[in-house]
């Protein structure tokens, strides 16, 4: 039976690293990140235009069709909304997968840091950057993280994991006990 693992957590804490790692050993498995749609789509850069509102729909028939031929997806996407969750797990139940949900934390302080300490300078990135400090900064940042906090308590499927910085290995390690014990 093919999965949906969705790892969940804050930007900046890992997600994409430990998705890309994922997939390399996890052969046949699509590393369905949607941050690399974004660009796709005409106009990314403009900030009226609202790319999530193109790239996760997107993102969601690209899983289906995945799954769909028997095969693995994970999805490294913060999602702060509990219907965007709901939306994706539907997605998988509908194609016979099974959804799994993994939710990487540093504590809030520490998470806020992460994202401005990142070094990854792709375009969407900066552009990224850009979007959040016009939106608060790390006032911003830290509404998100209380709503994803919202999020993992209303799901009591999901799994915490401790996102150690630097530490991908570990990390990484940390998620695989935790997808082996649940």
């Amino acid at each position: 039976m093919p999965t949906l693992l969705h790892l969940n957590g804050p930007p900046g804490i890992g997600k994409s690293t430990l998705s890309a790692l994922w997939a390399e050993r996890h052969p046949g498995t699509l590393n369905l990140d949607i941050d690399v749609l974004h660009p796709l789509v005409g106009g990314w850069r403009d900030p009226e235009q609202d790319t999530h509102a193109l790239a996760r729909p997107l993102g969601k028939a690209l899983a289906a069709t995945h799954l769909g031929g028997g095969n693995d997806v994970v999805l490294p996407q913060l999602l702060a909304r509990l219907s965007e969750v709901e939306a994706f797990e539907r997605i998988a139940h509908e194609q016979g997968a099974t959804f799994r949900e993994v939710v990487l934390l540093d504590d809030r302080a520490a998470a806020i840091a992460r994202f401005d300490r990142r070094r990854d300078e792709t375009p969407w990135n900066q552009h990224n950057r850009r979007v959040v400090a016009d939106l608060g900064g790390d006032a911003f940042l830290g509404e998100m993280y209380d709503r994803l906090l919202a999020v993992v308590e209303a799901r009591t499927t999901a799994v915490v994991v401790r996102s150690v910085p630097d530490r991908v290995e570990e990390t990484y390690a940390a998620l695989e006990r935790a997808l082996a014990a649940h």
